[in-house]
Parts: structure tokens; C-alpha cells; sequence
């Protein structure tokens, strides 16, 4: 097994959370697609856009509980932070990983 999909999946996250949207674009392939409760996201400019320049809320860091995976699939389980430290939700985030970037996530909120 090997262990780039999980550290890919890790780099994700920082990238999120530090407001590194170059960092992101270079973590995500062309055709990423996101697919989430309250929206979807068809390819990786749109999603960055999003991430960047139209959230709600960009005072937020992810706190890991698990990530686990193979090669090509990855699964993240955490928490969303707001700038007090305070939970705004938990989440599994299932990912999809091909020729070194990522392809698909598939979120799941409670």
C-alpha cells in the first residue's frame, strides 16, 4: 500500500486551511469534481473560486480525526473549526486520487 494518497489528502487540508489556493490548484486534477449536501463543484477552477473568493466563512481549520486509504482512495474523518476553536460541524470526506492528484470527493456532514 502506498502512502501518497493519505499524505496528498493531508496537503489538501493545510492548503484549506492556510489560504494556499496555488498550493490547492497543484493538489487537485483538471476535472476534479466535489460533491457535497448543499452543493456541487464540476472542476477544479470552480471549486477554487469558490474556496477563495465566495465562502461564507474562511476563519476555519479542519481537525483530523482519521485518514485512512489505499493508492487511489482516500477517507478523511474531522471536524470544521471556527477561528475560536469551536466545532461548526463534523464531516467524512471521501477521495478519489489518480496519477498523483485528486479526482473526486464525495463530503458527508453532520
Amino acid at each position: 500500500m502506498s502512502n501518497d494518497a493519505p499524505v496528498l489528502v493531508r496537503r489538501y487540508y493545510d492548503a484549506l486551511d492556510a489560504h494556499e489556493y496555488g498550493e490547492l490548484e497543484t493538489i487537485l486534477a483538471p476535472s476534479f469534481v466535489q460533491h457535497r449536501p448543499d452543493r456541487t463543484f464540476e472542476g477544479r477552477d470552480a471549486f477554487v473560486v469558490f474556496m477563495r473568493d465566495e465562502r461564507p466563512t474562511t476563519d476555519t481549520r479542519h481537525e483530523l480525526l482519521e485518514v485512512v486509504g489505499t493508492d487511489d482512495h482516500v477517507t478523511a474523518r474531522g471536524r470544521l473549526l471556527d477561528g475560536e476553536a469551536e466545532p461548526l460541524f463534523e464531516f467524512a470526506d471521501c477521495f478519489a486520487v489518480a496519477d498523483g492528484r485528486i479526482t473526486r470527493l464525495d463530503t458527508y456532514t453532520r
